[in-house]
């Protein structure tokens, strides 16, 4: 069976949540977009499901739903907001806490289901006409010559063809791998353990994270039914843990987790379906090409510990978004690779920093070398007593950037 080619401006790969997000705002800018992933683009949140997956999103983050009109239906589902952060090593006496209201704010950011954001972009899409959804279309070839767009084939023989086409289809990006850009990996020996515990103590609103030489383990409180007896934890572990943790029954899994976050939150007293995954650290290359952009985790995949993936990732559309509305005006080519180069440029040194802070921050906490752990304790310490140094720590934990005031500027309309 033979089909005719479908046109688009724009061609977006993976309807994650970058994904997703980036074909609203491309939308709402009036470019003829297509959102093709493997699986289904249908909601699917339910409220009495908690997602195990969530997000730590930054106040820059929710400018940006903000602005594209999305935030309150992601408010009408469920958000629990932040407002303090406490971190500590496990192995020391090192610490450092501090909270939104240093800096005038009202939080920190807030924790949100995975499933609630997609729920709410997916619930905008299907009220943007200029956005064409196609689910089950999986990429098998990508073709294309200079300066005269790209053509992506389908598993099923379908071929579309668009001035632009985008990769937000994740760490294993298949448009990255098809476009020869490439990437650099490595495998951090650890995986990730994730899953919603109910704890004895409120957890007051308040972020916690301790790191030990096996890894870092994070609290992030969720507001159910308004309680605050809920987290969701994600414990990065070395990967003999890792496989300890996920083989245990449920309450020596809660046991260890008491003993592993010295029961802070007091008895951990039910817990959700685990679920663990490889943590892999990977950058692309190069960023793009002609008619050809990665965002997201297609260009770089950095360690949770942070939790700033997905920001990261937000703040490369919104970049991105902005660099085409500028092309646009101007009846420049979207496509054109000066156009997306600056794109690039602005992001990658971000994404670099951040992929080599959070690198430096595994390795000095996994390291078991008693000069550098008396080194990491006091700086925890020290920096803490600096009012400079808690303001930076605050404002980076905000998504608070030189340029982010220019990538906000997305059209609602």
């Amino acid at each position: 069976m033979t089909f005719d080619t479908a046109r688009f401006d724009m061609v977006i790969v993976g309807a994650g949540l970058v994904g997703a997000t980036l074909a609203l705002a491309l939308g709402r800018q009036g470019h003829a977009v297509a959102l093709l992933d493997g699986g289904d683009i249908v909601p699917c949140w339910q409220a009495e499901n908690i997602d195990a997956r969530v997000s730590a999103i930054t106040p820059a983050s929710q400018q940006l739903f903000t602005t594209l009109g999305v935030w309150p239906g992601i408010v009408r589902r469920r958000i629990s907001p932040y407002g303090h952060m406490a971190v500590w090593d496990g192995e020391g006496t090192g610490q450092i806490a501090f909270s939104a209201a240093e800096v005038g704010s009202d939080v920190l950011g807030h924790i949100i289901e995975n499933g609630v954001i997609r729920d709410a972009l997916l619930e905008a899409l299907s009220e943007c006409a200029s956005v064409t959804l196609l689910p089950h279309a999986r990429v098998t070839a990508l073709s294309g010559a200079e300066h005269q767009g790209r053509t992506i084939t389908l598993e099923d023989g379908r071929t579309l063809a668009a001035e632009l086409v985008i990769g937000a289809d994740g760490a294993r990006s298949q448009i990255r791998a098809l476009s020869g850009l490439g990437h650099r990996e490595y495998a951090t020996g650890q995986r990730a353990v994730v899953a919603t515990v109910w704890h004895e103590h409120d957890h007051e609103a308040t972020a916690r994270q301790r790191f030990m030489g096996t890894g870092p383990l994070a609290f992030l409180p969720l507001s159910i039914d308004g309680q605050q007896k809920a987290s969701s934890i994600v414990w990065s572990a070395d990967t003999a843990l890792a496989d300890d943790l996920m083989g245990m029954e449920d309450d020596a899994f809660m046991r260890a987790l008491e003993s592993g976050f010295e029961h802070h939150l007091g008895r951990i007293e039910r817990i959700s379906k685990r679920y663990d995954f490889a943590l892999v650290q990977r950058h692309a290359r190069r960023y793009v090409d002609d008619s050809l952009a990665l965002v997201g985790d297609a260009a770089h995949n950095i360690h949770p510990l942070a939790g700033q993936g997905v920001n990261l990732g937000l703040m490369d559309i919104a970049v991105l978004a902005e660099e085409l509305e500028r092309a646009k005006r101007r009846g420049a080519p979207v496509g054109d690779i000066r156009i997306l180069s600056r794109y690039a440029r602005r992001r990658r040194g971000d994404n670099t920093v951040m992929l080599m802070a959070m690198d430096a921050f595994r390795i000095g906490f996994g390291t078991s070398w008693p000069l550098v752990r008396v080194l990491r304790n006091q700086g925890l310490t020290t920096t803490g007593r600096w009012p400079w140094a808690r303001r930076l720590l605050i404002q980076q934990a905000m998504g608070q950037r030189s340029d982010l005031p220019r990538a906000m500027h997305v059209s609602a309309v």
